[in-house]
């Protein structure tokens, strides 16, 4: 159990020595500037308070047909840059493509800059204020239409020297103004919107500032230090170079992963309305109809905002906590945090896989930050009760028979009776179960008969018991560290139930495979990819791990191949199908199989699964700026919505598989059989900066610029802790190496190997031989040299 004594120290001791991650990233907490309305990607939202929100977005016009709002979607030639504080962010957009055509939009392979490119690039500049740039193709007529979004009133006028003001109805004191270098003609005078054009032309560019206050005199005092080609020209390429030199980057071995993942999530972030904050949708056209059927003013999925929240970690823990907040805050009454919810609109009747306790325990990890683990807390345990609370049926919510174990269900006495969305209208209470799932059509279900009285599906399901269970066990972590220890034991308990349950139930000893199992005692025959959910949760001994893993995900004829991994087995009779849930390859089922496979220490399995996935995403991300849905399994070709915010979970492995914080394995690096030389810099946990680079030659950590530890063969790190009292790791090696410490305080020091002491000797840094395999370091600080 020694892995877990040293997660909870490493902590604990970096949360009394360290402060939280610096928000470097994110000064001005009140007024949200950026491309925060879905169907403005093409455009920009300055939001000063809940009633105080300006904005506009580009209309183009091409022989005769006006492209505006969501049709930019398919237009993209580049998600570009994005500094989570918006102090830098570039966009193209192809005008070559045809207007107007939707999903039927040619997706091709995507120039970086060309003829027919409209460019758009901003800078924010302080608390206020946002200057930019708009590169307009020749053969274009553009038109900027400011408006107020999201259902607020308030009226647009031109001023005397041509500058657009705006005032909102509801908070006459919140102005705007926005000022162009270009000549204008305007429509719109005091009306709700009001429309700047700019008529077709040669390639031209077209400069903007804007501003908010309560003084239009002020505010055009402050515009006019901006009202300068040159000016905004400058700030926009010092913007741009400072925040390339300051990214998380990676480079050689998987190089392009980090700005696929930032890239990607910060452009997809959005305002939400009411909250005053910002959150990510599963993606820009995931905005769901409101009761009256007109667009709602946000959408919340469950579990991709959980994973989002992980994406957008590795830059911003402001960002992560935002949207955690936000998906936590989507909790009904009786815990339900639901499949979806949007501000008037919900699904009361079910939740999506309780993947929340496993996420905010390793946002903390990465991050320290004790007070946000207090806030997530009861909600968490809220939501875990929610699972098997007992129901006015008398039943347990999701346990329908009563024997323990769980499945996938709908509450039919919560089921919304609204006419919008269209689809939710009559869906039988099987649907909105297998909705429920996150997996809405996996042909697993299709066996599976519902029971109505229960309100579940008549199938004990691998997926959610395992979840359920690795829940429990992320909640007693967090209780632990909240010094609830009676929490922390009772869930560590119910943990312990959960573990001896599954393996009892679900698993076949012929097959070695787990398998879901009907109310009748039959074990299922669909192998599914969830079903290998019980490695992240520690379910199965080491010897069935490597059973399952050998004799099913390896196995060609199952899961392996070249695009890993489909979600059901490449023998099931609906595989061929390749349809939403039907045997293709998705984001978060790839992300938990992969910290499943970390967890159990199978590293060169796990790299060859990371190396698959990162190569299949980043063909369809370079080639054609796709941040997909999901992948066929046979073909690699990109399927589903063009633009997915859990999409970049292909490359967070990657990331992950340089450095990263889990539950099980406390802080890990390092790879055992890089394939080529790779490093990662400039990645933030608890307050320092970490760089660290990966060859054939061996391992190199630094930390704040100055090497830490080092290895002369590859060699994967777990459970590292390195203060100047202590330090203390796990290391795996394939052959014989030899590691370098390099301490704080020189001193006297005791070495400990695989708990056994070995010498004691005097430095600033020992080196030490490591033979291959397993082996436990424990280095302790006895006196300091004066």
């Amino acid at each position: 159990m020694h892995h877990k004594r040293y997660l909870l120290l490493f902590i604990v001791v970096l949360l009394l020595f360290r402060t939280g991650l610096p928000e470097i990233y994110y000064p001005w907490k009140d007024v949200y500037i950026g491309a925060l309305e879905n169907r403005g990607w093409a455009g920009l939202v300055l939001a000063a308070s809940v009633d105080s929100i300006f904005a506009f977005r580009l209309q183009a016009t091409k022989d005769g047909v006006t492209a505006d709002g969501m049709d930019f979607l398919y237009l993209v030639s580049e998600v570009g840059p994005h500094s989570p504080d918006g102090k830098y962010a570039r966009v193209k957009f192809d005008m070559s493509l045809p207007f107007k055509q939707g999903d039927d939009t040619p997706v091709l392979k995507k120039p970086s800059h060309g003829k027919d490119t409209l460019i758009i690039e901003w800078t924010r500049q302080d608390e206020k204020t946002v200057l930019g740039k708009i590169i307009v193709p020749s053969g274009i007529s553009l038109s900027l239409l400011h408006y107020f979004p999201w259902d607020n009133r308030g009226r647009y006028s031109r001023t005397a020297d041509n500058l657009i003001a705006g005032a909102s109805e509801k908070n006459e004191n919140s102005r705007y103004l926005f000022w162009t270098g270009s000549g204008i003609s305007g429509r719109g005078e005091g009306e709700q919107e009001y429309a700047v054009d700019f008529p077709e032309g040669r390639r031209r560019n077209i400069y903007f500032a804007a501003t908010l206050g309560s003084d239009l005199q002020v505010m055009d005092d402050h515009l006019y230090r901006y009202k300068n080609v040159r000016t905004i020209d400058g700030f926009l390429a010092e913007e741009s170079t400072l925040y390339e030199r300051t990214r998380v980057q990676i480079n050689g071995n998987f190089k392009g992963v980090a700005e696929a993942i930032t890239n990607n999530l910060f452009w997809m972030t959005l305002y939400q309305p009411g909250e005053h904050r910002t959150y990510i949708p599963a993606g820009r056209s995931w905005i769901f109809p409101r009761p009256d059927g007109k667009m709602d003013h946000w959408t919340i999925f469950e579990w991709d905002a959980f994973f989002n929240a992980l994406e957008v970690s590795i830059e911003s823990s402001k960002h992560a906590v935002d949207i955690v907040r936000a998906v936590l805050e989507t909790q009904y009454s009786n815990g339900n945090i639901p499949n979806w919810r949007s501000r008037y609109n919900g699904t009361p009747d079910r939740s999506q896989p309780p993947i929340g306790s496993y996420v905010v325990l390793k946002l903390f990890q990465k991050s320290g930050d004790r007070e946000f683990l207090e806030y997530a807390y009861p909600f968490l345990t809220k939501w875990h009760g929610f699972w098997k609370e007992k129901t006015s049926t008398g039943s347990l919510r999701r346990d329908g028979n009563g024997d323990g174990l769980l499945e996938w269900g709908s509450d039919r006495n919560l089921v919304s009776r609204r006419k919008y969305p269209e689809w939710e209208v009559n869906a039988t209470g099987k649907q909105r179960a297998m909705w429920e799932s996150g997996q809405d059509d996996l042909p697993s279900w299709s066996d599976a008969a519902f029971n109505e009285g229960a309100g579940t599906l008549a199938m004990n399901c691998v997926d959610l018991n395992c979840l359920y269970a690795l829940d429990a066990y992320c909640l007693s972590q967090i209780a632990y560290f909240l010094d609830k220890r009676l929490d922390a034991r009772r869930y560590n308990d119910e943990y312990e139930y959960m573990k001896k349950l599954i393996n009892s139930t679900f698993w076949d000893e012929r097959t070695g495979f787990y398998y879901d199992r009907h109310w009748n005692g039959t074990l299922s025959t669909r192998k599914a990819a969830s079903n290998f959910y019980p490695l992240i949760a520690k379910i199965p001994t080491r010897e069935r791990a490597l059973r399952m893993v050998r004799r099913h995900l390896l196995n060609e004829s199952y899961f392996w191949g070249d695009y890993v991994i489909p979600t059901i087995s490449r023998d099931d009779p609906e595989f061929e199908q390749q349809q939403y849930w039907k045997g293709t390859v998705w984001p978060p089922v790839n992300y938990l199989v992969y910290q499943g496979l970390k967890a159990y220490g199978f590293d060169g399995i796990a790299y060859e699964f990371v190396k698959r996935s990162t190569s299949m995403f980043l063909n369809s991300w370079k080639n054609f700026q796709l941040c997909p849905e999901n992948f066929d399994s046979r073909t690699g070709e990109s399927g589903g919505s063009r633009h997915q915010s859990w999409g970049p979970l292909f490359a967070l492995i990657a990331l992950e598989e340089y450095i990263d914080f889990t539950p099980w394995e406390g802080f890990r690096f390092g790879m055992l059989s890089p394939e080529k030389k790779g490093s990662i810099s400039r990645i933030a946990f608890q307050g320092r900066h970490y760089d660290l680079t990966v060859s054939g030659k061996g391992i190199q950590l630094k930390e704040e610029g100055r090497e830490i530890i080092t290895s002369s063969e590859p060699a994967v790190f777990r459970q590292f802790l390195y203060t100047d009292e202590e330090v203390s790791f796990d290391v795996t090696t394939l052959d014989r190496t030899k590691v370098t410490i390099r301490f704080e305080t020189k001193g006297k020091y005791e070495l400990l190997i695989n708990s056994q002491t070995m010498e004691i000797f005097n430095g600033k840094s020992k080196t030490i031989r490591i033979p291959e395999g397993e082996t436990n370091i424990l280095i302790i600080l006895l006196t300091r040299d004066i």
